[in-house]
């Protein structure tokens, strides 16, 4: 193995170790930690072939996961902050929905109340 198919190896195996580690934590990962994730992932990936041509993947990938790892996390932040006002603007509408609802009910009483009078 030469010593550029090495450093590639390792900059491959250390992005599949941190994928692993981050699946462990035990509970889903965010949007964020996704974007974060993906980012560095390409970005390492990137680095290392852009690197190979300069004679340096081990470096080039260094510095792609280091870009690609803040540029995914700008990306998923973005995309967590939607998701969350979207579930908030749809937890106000759920509200909205059954004040509504319970304002009908409350005509149809109080319908039926003049209809008996």
């Amino acid at each position: 193995m030469t010593a550029l198919n090495h450093k590639i190896a390792t900059a491959i195996f250390a992005l599949a170790a941190l994928l692993v580690v981050a699946g462990c934590s035990g509970s889903p990962l965010s949007t964020r930690e996704k974007g974060t994730l993906g980012g560095a992932g390409i970005g390492a990936a990137t680095g290392a072939i852009i690197g190979a041509f300069v004679g340096a993947p081990g470096a080039g990938a260094a510095i792609g996961a280091g870009l690609g790892g803040v540029t995914g996390f700008a990306v998923g932040n973005s995309m967590q902050n939607q998701e969350n006002a979207n579930a908030q603007t749809q937890t106000q509408v759920q509200q909205q929905q059954q004040e509504i609802e319970q304002q009908r009910q409350q005509l149809q009483q109080l319908k039926s109340q003049q209809e008996t009078e």
